[in-house]
């Protein structure tokens, strides 16, 4: 299987190859890139010898040339890292954030199999991406441990189908299997479970990232700790599985084993469960259909001794209220919801915001949102940076006032 990786130097795209690493007779790199880590990059093109590299900032570009063996093509830009959905059998997208909107809409757009870790670009281009996901060939896995426990639970029912592409260029979810009652979403709750607002009035930075069972990149780490990750993972399901928001649950997990179930309409529900090991939905991805021979997530059943689930506080964690908002009005709404949320959780991590605005930054925002039909990269371009004007003014606004 021949894998091309955007993102290869965060943390997906570090525990991607180690996975590759281990099973050097499935699978061979013949694209990798990353937006600006040129060290980490080089060393990663001298291990894996890809046909293609790609460096998201063109200033380091030349810097990447020099330090990459003959023979070995360098691409830079933004646009460089979409190309990399051109190459091989399987495009990993683990692109941090929206950036990683043009990976996804270039791999389904040629036919390729998506293993999709960047939630975001679903989230926020949703009509698009559906549309580009009616091609003949395109497929979506899963890379979230969450969708990729669902994927896994639907069993002979995870072909749900591609999106729907529509006559003016936009797309639609999927149907869903019809004897589907319930997605229920888990949640490890982040680093605050259990918390009054009282008690998150002064979070510092350090404290938000550090979550208590998964190790991810910071913004992925601040938006478990707000539930907004939660959040943005419900409209992904949404669009991934057709099912509709009021049969999409989230429940608190703290143990991170059971990492998301299916119930049907009988009343029986199925459930996925490991060790929190993001190596796991990423072989799955990869080796799919088939699964690969080393164990990535192996419970010790003796030791488990106990699974606790409990609602989220959706007062204290209003992130994932205001997304469900988001997803139910649809359209360019989620990427209103994601463009704010990143310009807030930046601030956030940069010192100009408190932990407690990211949410009333977020809602501000969305409150403002105006609808546009999504037919192109570049409406969804143009709503989120509309959306990101919006959410800079709040956070001067903020910062003003404090």
């Amino acid at each position: 299987m021949k894998v091309s990786l955007a993102g290869s130097t965060g943390s997906i795209g570090l525990q991607a190859l180690d996975v590759i690493r281990q099973a050097p007779d499935r699978f061979e790199v013949v694209a990798l890139g990353a937006n600006r880590s040129v060290a980490e990059l080089a060393q990663q093109v001298a291990e894996f010898r890809p046909q293609v590299v790609a460096i998201g900032d063109t200033s380091l570009a030349e810097e990447l040339a020099a330090s990459v063996p003959p023979g070995v093509e360098v691409l830079a830009g933004q646009e460089a890292l979409a190309t990399l959905g051109e190459q091989g059998d399987v495009v990993l997208n683990a692109v941090v954030g929206f950036a990683g909107l043009p990976v996804t809409v270039t791999a389904l757009r040629t036919g390729r199999r998506l293993a999709l870790a960047n939630k975001e670009s679903l989230v926020a281009g949703a009509p698009v991406v559906q549309a580009a996901r009616a091609r003949r060939g395109a497929e979506i896995l899963p890379v979230d441990s969450e969708h990729c426990a669902i994927h896994q639970c639907l069993g002979d029912r995870r072909h749900v189908g591609p999106g729907t592409g529509r006559a003016d260029g936009t797309g639609s979810a999927p149907p869903p299997p019809v004897d589907v009652s319930r997605l229920i979403v888990t949640a490890s709750g982040g680093p605050f479970r259990g918390r009054s607002r009282a008690e998150l009035a002064d979070v510092r930075v350090e404290d938000a990232l550090t979550h208590p069972t998964w190790k991810m990149g910071p913004k992925i780490t601040i938006d478990s700790s707000t539930l907004m990750n939660k959040g943005l993972e419900v409209i992904e399901a949404h669009e991934l599985f057709g099912v509709d928001y009021d049969r999409i649950e989230v429940v608190v997990h703290p143990q991170s084993i059971v990492h998301s179930m299916v119930e049907f309409c009988d009343g029986a529900t199925l459930a996925q469960l490991s060790e929190p090991d993001m190596r796991l939905p990423i072989g799955y991805a990869l080796a799919y259909p088939d699964r690969l021979d080393r164990s990535l997530g192996a419970i010790d059943w003796t030791r488990l001794g106990r699974l606790d689930f409990h609602s989220p506080d959706l007062s204290t964690f209003s992130c994932l209220a205001l997304a469900y908002e988001a997803g139910r009005l649809g359209g360019s709404a989620p990427a209103w919801l994601n463009a704010a949320n990143e310009v807030a959780v930046e601030a956030f991590l940069e010192g100009r915001l408190a932990w407690l605005a990211i949410p009333q930054v977020v809602e501000e925002v969305l409150a403002a949102h105006r609808p546009a039909a999504l037919r192109e990269v570049a409406d969804v371009l143009e709503a989120d940076a509309e959306a990101r004007r919006m959410a800079a003014l709040a956070v001067e606004r903020r910062a003003a006032a404090a």
